[in-house]
């Protein structure tokens, strides 16, 4: 959950720091401190961007109940999809939009487990086909969708 009682209070705080900066540049100045390095702002403002920056780091890092836990994921798995995002990158241009997809899901699909070769054809020809009719036809985004062999 993302609003926990750590987050509630990074929050308040954060408010309250940012009013605390916007309040600070309302100290007068006297003439002479208009230029110097150090005069009565100073300490206000360092003071509230630092602790803006530690309300945003609280807000932003997870806690200590959110930890994603490494132990126990496939990573063979995870590597190889990357691997083949990669081979479909290169392979996309020679091979075409339909085809390089085509390819891309059905094997992404048989990576996460599915093993009937039917319905890896019936769910990642269509995809890739609607898809690049969206594209092309629906956008106006031309992807060459053939193989450099087949274009004519």
């Amino acid at each position: 959950m993302f609003f926990t009682k750590r987050r509630i209070g990074a929050f308040l705080l954060l408010g309250f720091c940012i009013t605390y900066a916007v309040l600070s540049q309302r100290i007068p100045l006297l003439p002479f401190q208009q230029d110097s390095a150090f005069h009565a702002r100073t300490m206000p403002e360092i003071l509230s961007v630092l602790a803006i920056g530690i309300c945003i780091l609280i807000i932003a890092l997870p806690s200590p109940a959110e930890y994603v836990e490494l132990k126990g994921k496939n990573w063979i798995v995870g590597f190889a999809f990357l691997v083949l995002m990669s081979i479909y990158g290169l392979t996309i241009r020679p091979f075409g939009f339909i085809l390089a997809s085509t390819m891309l899901l059905g094997v992404g699909y048989w990576l996460l487990g599915e093993r009937k070769l039917w319905l890896l054809a019936i769910t990642s020809i269509p995809v890739a086909v609607a898809f690049w009719a969206l594209m092309s036809i629906g956008l106006g985004v031309f992807i060459e969708p053939l193989p450099w062999f087949l274009r004519g």
